[in-house]
């Protein structure tokens, strides 16, 4: 039997009393942009559905937290392993802790959990600011954080998924076109993908960069989805592997899941990379350790997560911040690319 949700929210205020959230908030904390019909409304709308105000939340309204809000919507089996989040929280964390802030991290298990998240954050704020990671394609939190601009955040994502917000943006379709280049000039014309969830907003620009990529080149390409975990990466490995003709080059959009076919591969008794040449989207420690070290698409996430910390302490303060490029990728090549085998 699914629970009742039992405490009532900003949110239920401003859909009974037929306002925006960020009215309900201006009203029920006694600040100026509502007007006082407004504001006797939707006073008598919230104690009518039985709204209480957190005293804490009250108190921290009244100045600014120094925190900076985010959620990992991540499998934590993921999340373990994964080196970018790592990197990209050191990056914040070191620039934060240099303008004494921290940052508050909370972990969501769905899309629900990290709904009520973000509206206790904008009801209490209990955070200045926040990051957005991973938004899907027409995300809904971007109309939630549309609707309260009382609260500033920062999307790392490409600019055309972000509908205005600010935005740090990586140029993923410029990454796309190193790396087919490089097996392209290899002499690779049948290359396929493991690519992360399909309805990511990245994986979309990526699926579409691919695409045109390959097709301007003349290149079979084929690509699979999976969650973005070894086991993932190694299943897939098998499945592309076993089709006629195998593909003699596969990008993977992580770096474990590229560590994972080169256990595959071995186990398979095809060779990296006279028989098959490997790709990772993203660098790493482990691509550069493993056997052989492993192609990478590289960035710096760490800087990354600097710069993300830098444009939120402006948004802060009140600065505007549009679209702002990441560091671009730089193609790093190791021992698992090389040129193509003749079949």
């Amino acid at each position: 039997m699914a629970t009742q949700k039992t405490k009532v929210t900003i949110f239920d205020v401003a859909k009974a009393s037929g306002v925006s959230s960020s009215a309900v908030s201006y009203a029920l904390n006694g600040k100026p942009g509502v007007s006082d019909t407004t504001r006797a409304k939707v006073l008598q709308v919230a104690r009518e559905l039985g709204w209480k105000p957190n005293g804490a939340a009250q108190s921290l309204a009244q100045s600014k937290t120094r925190r900076i809000g985010l959620i990992l919507g991540y499998d934590p089996q993921l999340l373990a392993v994964e080196p970018y989040m790592m990197s990209l929280i050191s990056g914040l964390g070191a620039e934060l802790e240099e303008k004494d802030y921290s940052l508050l991290v909370r972990m969501s298990m769905d899309s629900d959990d990290e709904d009520s998240i973000i509206e206790d954050w904008v009801a209490t704020s209990n955070v200045d600011a926040m990051l957005l990671l991973n938004l899907e394609i027409g995300d809904p939190r971007i109309d939630m954080m549309k609707q309260n601009p009382q609260m500033p955040v920062l999307a790392v994502a490409d600019a055309s998924l972000t509908a205005g917000l600010p935005t740090l943006a990586s140029d993923d379709a410029a990454a796309v076109g190193l790396a087919v280049r490089h097996l392209y000039d290899l002499g690779h014309r049948n290359i396929a993908r493991v690519a992360g969830p399909e309805e990511l907003g990245h994986s979309y620009i990526r699926d579409a960069a691919f695409s045109e990529v390959t097709a301007e080149l003349g290149v079979r390409y084929r690509c699979l989805h999976t969650d973005y975990t070894p086991a993932a990466g190694a299943d897939a490995t098998k499945r592309l592997l076993s089709v006629n003709p195998a593909p003699t080059a596969i990008i993977y959009d992580n770096d474990v899941m590229a560590l994972a076919a080169e256990g595959v591969a071995a186990v398979s008794g095809v060779r990296v990379p006279e028989d098959l040449s490997i790709m990772s989207w993203d660098d790493s420690f482990m691509c550069e350790a493993a056997h052989p070290g492993i192609t990478a698409l590289n960035r710096d996430i760490v800087e990354s997560g600097r710069i993300a910390a830098s444009l939120m302490l402006k948004l802060i303060d009140g600065e505007e911040v549009d679209v702002v490029e990441e560091p671009p990728y730089v193609l790093r090549v190791r021992e698992s690319t090389s040129p193509a085998p003749e079949r």
